[in-house]
């Protein structure tokens, strides 16, 4: 009984000896190098892991910087001293990227869009209610209004506010693109902030039918096509649009004759509260409204 106790014990003992000397082989054999470099770039990033830089999070993007396949002003959430100091522990040219923020390409709030019907359910989302008839708006590419877009923001950058607009912080924004997945109807873009002029309206619609629906709606007017440089803006599908590639040429003058401020400037402030109300800062200046914050 004994000689079969020790004779377990031994194989098992073997056995553990064996798969201890293959494990101790199979590390040596495959044991990835890592820079240890990566620790420190990583420690020097923001720890936002918001995608912004199209990486998973910063770890990978620190890996990217680390070999040299991308530059550190990549990572637009980082402040210049940051991406200096990143630079200079790896000896190389920290480039340069032009920040981006999150735009809404909708105006047509509570008090500007006509309501069709009121959706009431359990769970009252903008994903949800646009699955009913595309949503409750006379205007079916406009913002529902119930904040897919905030709660899915993980930087406070984006507030509702009381027309039932969301309204991008850009001091906030880090440009992650959860609001652009968020948005049901597809009414956020990413832009560069050099980007200042912008086309609130999603509409598909001409003229009146477009302003019986909303009342800041692009009516294909084309009078921002002709004060703005030439190619700048064209209407496509009864909406005006803007050729980026030539955002140089882009100015205020663009937007003064629109007659329902569905093109507008804006600058880094994008919102401004006048007389209660949170209106874009293109309208603010083109109006000479004094600003109420």
């Amino acid at each position: 009984m004994i000689n079969e106790v020790l004779i377990a014990i031994s194989i098992v003992g073997g056995l553990g000896l064996l798969f201890a000397a293959v494990i101790a082989v199979a590390y040596k054999k495959l044991k990835v190098y890592e820079d240890p470099r990566i620790d420190e770039v990583e420690e020097m990033l923001p720890h936002a892991n918001c995608g912004a830089c199209g990486q998973p999070g910063c770890r990978a993007f620190a890996e990217l910087v680390v070999k040299g396949e991308v530059k550190p002003a990549k990572c637009t959430v980082s402040s210049a001293e940051g991406l200096a100091r990143i630079a200079e522990f790896l000896g190389v040219d920290a480039g340069s990227e032009e920040r981006k923020v999150a735009r809404l390409l909708c105006a047509g709030g509570k008090r500007e869009a006509h309501n069709l019907a009121e959706y009431r359910g359990t769970m009252r989302t903008c994903r949800g209610e646009s699955v009913v008839t595309g949503g409750p708006k006379a205007c079916s590419w406009g913002c529902i209004g119930l904040g897919d877009c905030a709660d899915a923001c993980d930087f406070d950058a984006i507030v509702m506010n009381d027309d039932g607009l969301p309204v991008v912080i850009p001091e906030k924004c880090v440009a992650c693109n959860d609001c652009v997945v968020a948005c049901p109807k597809g009414l956020f873009e990413l832009y560069p902030v050099s980007q200042k002029l912008i086309v609130q309206c999603k509409s598909l619609l001409e003229g009146d039918l477009a302003l019986n629906k909303c009342s800041v709606a692009c009516t294909a007017c084309g009078r921002c096509v002709a004060d703005a440089a030439p190619g700048l803006i064209e209407i496509k599908n009864n909406l005006a649009v803007i050729n980026y590639d030539l955002n140089h040429l882009a100015t205020i003058d663009a937007t003064l004759r629109c007659p329902t401020d569905a093109i507008v400037w804006v600058e880094e402030a994008q919102f401004a509260k006048v007389q209660g109300t949170w209106l874009p800062t293109g309208r603010v200046e083109k109006y000479g409204w004094k600003e109420n914050f």
